[in-house]
């Protein structure tokens, strides 16, 4: 349990590391299938690894002037509302059943990715005619210094994307990061590395309040294991980081979506057939 909880937690950090989202998806298929833990213990262990993990990538971020903090607290705060509301969710599902729904969200995290590796400006949310540009961006706009000019409707746009986000959080344990980064792009405008700093900054926010609810909803959360994990976690990152610098990122990407298809055919099988 020990080496199999760090290695799996390098697993997830890898994953992290080399694609800069997504890898969460792996967290709990690992901790279900591989250290044999109830899925509601394994959503639990995931938010507070996933969210630990990017903390580290948050501190960074934050102190290079990446993260934009009004727009990511208000982001944050619809998804602290939704994580509770996911969790709440997440107790009223049978389990093979979670298991079946998160592995559907799994092959939507796929099909993003693959669709990054053909198209990075498209998939990371980076318009290219001026006509898209403006109807994405229709409901925020920028100041001439970049400021957000947080009308009442980004504002509800932002919450409700948040919330979603929350949801997802609570129920399955991914940090959200494949919908978080697309939707500060292409509803605040904000530029794609800000984005990034600023999803991690709101990870870690809606993951404190997820691990939260989790536990108040009486599920447990296994110290020692969740430990381990985040250890493995911050090593995988920090490899994956250097992997990601020397190789191609569309092989990267393409390679990862088809682990990503395949643990998720693993966990339908896994659930329905056997």
């Amino acid at each position: 349990m020990f080496g199999l909880a760090i290695l799996f937690g390098g697993v997830v950090g890898f994953a992290l590391g080399l694609t800069g989202g997504g890898g969460g998806v792996f967290a709990v298929p690992l901790l279900v299938y591989g250290l044999s833990i109830a899925p509601r213990e394994a959503v639990g262990i995931s938010l507070a690894s996933v969210g630990g993990i990017a903390m580290f990538g948050a501190t960074v971020r934050l102190i290079r002037g990446e993260v934009e903090l009004p727009t990511g607290f208000l982001f944050a705060v619809a998804g602290m509302i939704g994580a509770p509301i996911g969790s709440y969710l997440s107790k009223l599902i049978p389990e093979h059943v979670l298991l079946v729904m998160f592995a559907m969200l799994m092959l939507v995290v796929a099909y993003r990715m693959w669709g990054k590796s053909k198209n990075p400006s498209i998939a990371s949310g980076v318009c290219n005619s001026e006509s898209n540009n403006n109807a994405d961006r229709s409901a925020c706009q920028r100041d001439e210094d970049g400021r957000l000019r947080l009308t009442s409707k980004c504002a509800r746009l932002l919450v409700l994307v948040g919330l979603m986000t929350g949801v997802l959080s609570g129920m399955f344990g991914v940090g959200g990061g494949f919908i978080i980064v697309p939707a500060l792009v292409l509803l605040s405008g904000m530029e794609i590395h800000r984005a990034v700093g600023t999803s991690l900054f709101v990870i870690v926010l809606i993951s404190i309040s997820g691990v939260a609810s989790h536990m108040v909803n009486g599920n447990l959360l296994p110290v020692n294991t969740t430990l381990l994990f985040l250890a493995g976690g911050g090593i995988g990152m920090w490899l994956g980081g250097i992997v990601a610098a020397r190789l191609n990122a569309s092989t990267l990407q393409k390679t990862f979506s088809i682990a990503v298809v395949a643990v998720a055919a693993f966990v339908i099988f896994k659930s329905v057939v056997v």
